[in-house]
């Protein structure tokens, strides 16, 4: 496979990613769920053509997304969890052991989470009273239920990735070589 289709492989993808993510400007409940998208196409980048390429397909299209989504908590949703997750969950199951790899995504997770909240709060200026409802302090409450969506949105990307395998590797493969 030469090198110039796989650059080209890895612009398109990008391009998908930054559409998808500028139209979190255009689709208000977007938020949450076209960054999670945007995600999982790097699966693509991975499975063809290995973490190494998608790594720089994540940074350009995270670059962009800052630069040119609406939504900029879709943005930073993006940047700071959604973009990466898929490339690391390939290379978290692929060298540690069970037990040992769902101990590093939730760490990963509730990590990244954090991290965003408070950059919500720091970069994007959400007020931090906004997260308290009838003193309920809301983003722990969030965090524990993020979780559980957490462990579902990682079987669907396994689930995903083996789909992938099942109905679209062969021709992906074909085209790229």
């Amino acid at each position: 496979m030469s090198r110039t289709i796989r650059l080209a492989f890895c612009g398109v993808i990008t391009a998908l990613c930054t559409v998808t993510m500028f139209l979190t400007g255009l689709i208000s409940i977007g938020t949450y769920a076209l960054p999670a998208f945007a995600g999982i196409l790097l699966i693509v980048v991975v499975v063809e053509l290995g973490v190494g390429w998608a790594w720089p397909v994540y940074l350009a299209s995270s670059v962009l997304s800052l630069l040119l989504a609406g939504d900029k908590e879709a943005a930073m949703l993006f940047v700071v969890f959604f973009g990466y997750y898929p490339i690391l969950k390939a290379q978290i199951e692929g060298t540690h052991r069970r037990v040992l790899s769902y101990f590093l995504k939730f760490g990963v997770f509730n990590a990244a989470m954090i991290l965003g909240f408070f950059l919500s709060i720091r970069v994007l200026g959400v007020p931090e009273d906004s997260f308290t409802v009838f003193g309920i302090y809301l983003p722990w409450v969030f965090l524990v239920a993020g979780n559980f969506v957490f462990a579902v949105y990682d079987y669907a990307i396994s689930s995903l990735v083996a789909l992938y395998f099942q109905r679209f590797h062969r021709y992906v493969g074909k085209w790229l070589k």
